[in-house]
This record gives structure tokens, C-alpha cells and sequence, in this order.
């Protein structure tokens, strides 16, 4: 984890060394100006002239300045070296992330992965400023005072011996108090998002069903979970100040009692009043340094907790990934399942295909029918390696689909989901997406095709059309359509149409199936599918059953022998459900 943490500082170890290389300018200035005050206060106690004070004022100025430049520096170095180094941490986990396969996506909630790239990163971010800032700051400027203090006030310098100890436990004890309240404030920030991700998503859900108020109650449970824990954490980490500040003011007390004692008594020999305040000075700033150490024990444990979350991502090994030597080249798209079983968790008590066997034929057009929950989409996800099978083996073009190259064989499936997605951009940008240098006259092409260019036309703006966030100013159907001519600019080996008509009316849906007809007939086209109409015509139609293929023939065929089709046929057709749709 480490190492992966460290190779995120790259690019940025000039600032990253400079940071503390400035930081020591300013404690060594901190460190010695009291010193200086000691004898300017002494010369003056002797009776020195005007010159004697100038110089030494001079001197004070000059060191102040190079103690300020010193800051300023660290500070400045500090921010572009912790805002870089949260940029390279954020980009790394994103690639990480986009190398996942949905088995490893399962894994995590997308609000969880937010969390880790927001919240997270920033606590990691702000306890690398820390590190090498304050976290530099402190020792030394605690280092530096005590062999000051001892080298000023020798053996009235033995009572930091006393309280540094009980400062240091009491710090430390608070500090470990307030730690299992931040640990678990993380866990609550993925909740606080999720809430907010389900909330925007379904707005349309939420106002339809005048659920406001119930989310608004759920938000606000979340927030107020997150306040309480914060809270509490801060009550117990606000002890620092007034432990600090009661042995800060004992500490002064002591020293001022035996010091003046000493002074009055040896007549300024053993101890001088300069001497007295050079001494006062830095114990405020040995206790200071401990009360900062502190704090950065607290932050360094929020961030620790972070880091095990990021790291989690980051180390995560994707289960799908190329062979040694792939194969690159896709012949043709046939299609072999053999003997294939899958579930989608080694832990899953039960598999989701099971004893599979199926052969489909380049150029076939196969329909799949089945009901809520008997595996459709599950079948056509291993063809395209969006999941490895449990058992057996899955082929394309007459080869295992794990000695492909995954590029290559992704670039040869195309796939539209159930579940429609656009990309803010215009049309053509979208469309693009199936291939990134097709031509005007190519999208215009598979957008006749799915029957998408009339709406399109429809537009001022033509193909230069703004589409919002998620495709939320197109219809359902204008949407589904789009998607289609998307896959197609892919000019696919194999497309897989997962529901993908579902929102636009039969005609539109006969007419998109007639220009695959047509103008792919090469093409293997697999059509998941709620109405028969969809699927009567296709050379040979899958029924899917609690996970197995419970039969496979053409729409008479089927018609004839399979309880499961004519129930679904009659209640679409001789119930009215096509005049319906």
C-alpha cells in the first residue's frame, strides 16, 4: 500500500523536498530568536547603548523576515505538493477502477466508490500536508527548544522532565479516545451518499410518488448520524486545548516562582531576566510542539482509515483479465455454449445458468424469451466476457472467449443493455462512442437504420444536439434508439439487444429488425425480449427457465410443443397485449 501511495508524489518531489527544506529555515529562526531576545534583554539590563539595541533589532527584523519567507514557502510548497499528489491518487484509483470487471464493481457500491475518491482523498490529502509540513514543524521545533531550554536554563529547564510526560499521556489518551469515533464516521459518509445518489436518480420516482418528505427524513438521519459522530469526536479532541493550556500556564508558573527566586538570590549570576524569558519562551513552544503532535496523531488516524479504503481499490486485481498471448482476430460470429454453469459469486448458494449447451450460427437472428428472473441477460453476458463462466466453456468464432484479447473481442460484441445510458454531449458525440472516427455520412447511416434520423432531423440543431446529463431531454424510445445506432457504428461480429425495443411502438420495433434484415445479415443478432412480436420471425428462438433453456425452436415450433411460449404468445396476442403496445 505504501509503495502505491508514494508513487503518487511523482512529478511533485521538487515541491515535496522543498516544503521541509523551508520549514527548517523557519523553526531554526523560531528557534533562535529568543535567544537573541535573552541577550538583547541582558545588554539592556547591563545598560547598552542605542547602537547595541539597533543591531540587535536589526538582527530580530532580519530573522523575523526569513522566518516569514521560511513559512510562506513551506506553505506554498506545501499545497501544490498535496493537491498534486491528491490529483495522481484520484486518477490512479479511477484507472483502477475502470479496469474492474463487474464481479469487482459488485464489490463496492458506486456511492462507496465516490466516498473514496471525494472524502477519502481529501483526509489522505491533508495528512501528506501535514507530513511534510507541521509534521516536520513540530519535532523539530520540539527538538530545538529543549536543547535551547536545558542550554539557557540547565537544571530549571527539569521541570518540561515532568510535565512533558503527563502532557504527551493526557494527548495521547484523547487522542485514542476520539479514534473510534472518526473510523466509523466513514462508514456513514457512504450511507449520507448513497442517499444522495438514489435521490437524484430517481427523481422522477421520488416526485411522482411525493416521496419527498421521506427522503428529506432519510437524508437528514443520515447527516445527523454523521453530526453525532463528529461531535463526539471533537468534544473529546477540544480536551487538547485546555490540557495543554494548564500545563503551558503550570509550567510558566514554576519557572517564574524558582527562576525569580534564583535571580533575586544570586543576584543574576546563576540566572539572568533575559535568560528567565528565553526560557519561558520555549517552554510554550516544547508544549505547543507536543499539543501539534497530537492533532496530527488524530489526523494521521482519520487518514489511516481513508488510505485502508483507497488502497482497497487500488489494490484490487480485476478478475477478468487478458491471457498471455490473446488471440486478436474474431473470424466470424458463431457462437458456442458448452456445458456452461455460472453463478455470480463463488459464495452464491445457487447458479444462475446451469448445464447450458447452445449453437448459434453467424448471421443467425436468435430470440430470447423467458420470465422476470430466468437468467435472459445472464446468458448473453459471458459472450462478451462481462462475466467469466462457473463451468464449461463459452466460444466465438470457434474459440474459447477467455483467449481473446478483451479489446478486441468487446470492439466485435455489441451490446445495448436494458438500461439506456447517454453521455452529456451532443448527438454525434454520443453516436460516436461505437466509433470514434465514423463519418457524418456513417452516422447517418445507422441512425436510418435504427430508425432514429427522422427525431433527430426533427431538432434545430440536428446532430449537433445537446444531450443533458443521463439523455434526460429524449424520450425513452428516442433514447433506446440512439443507443442502437450506436452499437452499430461498432459494425459488430455479434449484437445483443437486451430489451432494447421495449420503449418504442411495433411498428418502429418491425421496421429497426427489418434493417438488420437488410443491412447486416452477416451479423449474429441476439434479441433478449418481453413481446413475441419481437422475436416470431428470428431463425430460431431461446426459452429461458428458472436458469436453464427449457426449449429452443422456431416461433411454429415452438407454438407446438412449449407450455411456456403459448402462454406467453396468447396472452400477448389473443389477449390484446400487441394492440395494447
Amino acid at each position: 500500500m505504501l509503495r502505491k501511495f508514494i508513487s503518487c508524489i511523482k512529478g511533485y518531489e521538487k515541491p515535496t523536498i522543498l516544503t521541509p527544506t523551508f520549514m527548517l529555515a523557519e523553526v531554526s529562526m523560531e528557534c533562535i530568536m529568543p535567544l537573541i531576545i535573552a541577550d538583547l534583554i541582558n545588554e539592556i539590563e547591563a545598560g547598552c547603548g542605542m547602537d547595541v539595541i539597533i543591531q540587535k533589532g536589526l538582527l530580530l527584523v532580519l530573522m523575523a523576515m526569513i522566518s516569514l519567507a521560511g513559512g510562506a514557502g513551506a506553505g506554498y510548497f506545501a499545497a501544490r505538493a498535496s493537491a498534486g499528489f491528491a490529483k495522481n491518487l484520484r486518477h490512479a484509483e479511477f484507472e483502477s477502477i475502470e479496469r474492474f470487471s463487474f464481479e469487482n464493481i459488485d464489490k463496492y457500491s458506486s456511492s462507496s466508490l465516490v466516498t473514496r475518491m471525494t472524502t477519502d482523498v481529501s483526509n489522505v490529502q491533508m495528512a501528506f500536508m501535514m507530513l511534510i509540513r507541521t509534521a516536520f514543524r513540530s519535532p523539530l521545533m520540539f527538538i530545538f527548544s529543549i536543547i535551547m531550554a536545558y542550554r539557557m536554563g540547565g537544571a530549571l529547564a527539569g521541570t518540561y522532565a515532568v510535565l512533558i510526560p503527563i502532557l504527551g499521556f493526557g494527548l495521547y489518551f484523547i487522542s485514542k479516545k476520539a479514534m473510534p469515533a472518526f473510523r466509523s464516521v466513514f462508514r456513514k459518509y457512504d450511507k449520507l451518499n448513497e442517499s444522495i445518489e438514489e435521490n437524484v436518480m430517481a427523481m422522477r420516482a421520488v416526485k411522482g410518488f411525493v416521496r419527498e418528505d421521506y427522503e428529506k427524513k432519510k437524508f437528514g438521519d443520515a447527516a445527523e448520524n454523521i453530526r453525532r459522530d463528529f461531535t463526539h469526536a471533537e468534544r473529546i479532541v477540544a480536551l487538547n486545548s485546555p490540557l495543554m493550556q494548564l500545563c503551558m500556564y503550570a509550567n510558566t508558573a514554576i519557572i517564574a516562582y524558582i527562576g525569580s527566586k534564583t535571580i533575586v538570590t544570586s543576584m543574576g549570576i546563576d540566572l539572568g531576566v533575559g535568560q528567565l524569558s528565553g526560557l519561558l519562551t520555549y517552554g510554550v513552544q516544547i508544549l505547543m510542539s507536543l499539543n501539534m503532535l497530537s492533532m496530527i496523531y488524530v489526523m494521521l488516524t482519520m487518514a489511516a482509515e481513508s488510505a485502508k479504503r483507497i488502497s482497497e481499490v487500488l489494490v484490487e486485481e480485476p478478475t477478468i483479465k487478458n491471457p498471455e498471448n490473446p488471440v486478436t482476430e474474431i473470424k466470424n460470429g458463431d457462437i458456442d455454449f458448452e456445458n456452461v454453469s455460472f453463478k455470480y459469486s463463488a459464495r452464491a448458494e445457487r447458479y444462475a445458468l446451469e448445464g447450458i449447451n447452445l449453437h448459434i450460427k453467424s448471421g443467425e437472428t436468435v430470440g430470447i424469451l423467458g420470465g422476470t428472473g430466468s437468467s435472459k441477460t445472464t446468458l448473453i453476458q459471458p459472450i462478451s466476457r462481462l462475466y467469466d463462466v462457473t463451468e464449461g466453456v463459452v466460444k466465438v468464432g470457434g474459440v474459447d472467449v477467455r483467449d481473446y484479447d478483451i479489446e478486441a473481442l468487446r470492439n466485435s460484441v455489441a451490446v445495448v443493455l436494458q438500461k439506456n445510458l447517454l453521455f452529456s454531449g451532443t448527438i454525434a458525440d454520443n453516436l460516436r462512442w461505437g466509433n470514434e472516427n465514423a463519418t457524418d455520412e456513417e452516422l447517418r447511416e445507422a441512425c436510418a437504420l435504427s430508425q432514429a434520423e427522422e427525431f433527430i432531423n426533427s431538432f434545430p440543431e440536428g446532430y449537433d444536439t445537446m444531450i443533458e446529463q443521463g439523455g434526460t431531454n429524449v424520450s425513452g424510445g428516442q433514447k433506446q434508439r440512439l443507443c442502437i445506432a450506436r452499437a452499430l457504428l461498432k459494425k459488430p461480429k455479434i449484437l445483443i439487444l437486451d430489451d432494447s425495443t421495449s420503449a418504442v411502438d411495433t411498428k418502429t420495433d418491425a421496421l429497426i429488425r427489418r434493417g438488420f434484415d437488410k443491412f447486416i445479415p452477416e451479423t449474429t443478432k441476439i434479441i433478449i425480449a418481453q413481446r413475441v412480436a419481437s422475436v416470431e420471425n428470428a431463425d430460431k428462438i431461446i426459452i429461458m427457465d428458472n436458469g436453464k433453456i427449457a426449449d429452443v425452436g422456431t416461433h411454429d415450433e415452438l407454438l407446438s410443443r412449449s407450455d411456456i411460449y403459448r402462454e406467453i404468445y396468447e396472452q400477448q396476442v389473443k389477449g390484446g397485449g400487441e394492440d395494447e403496445n
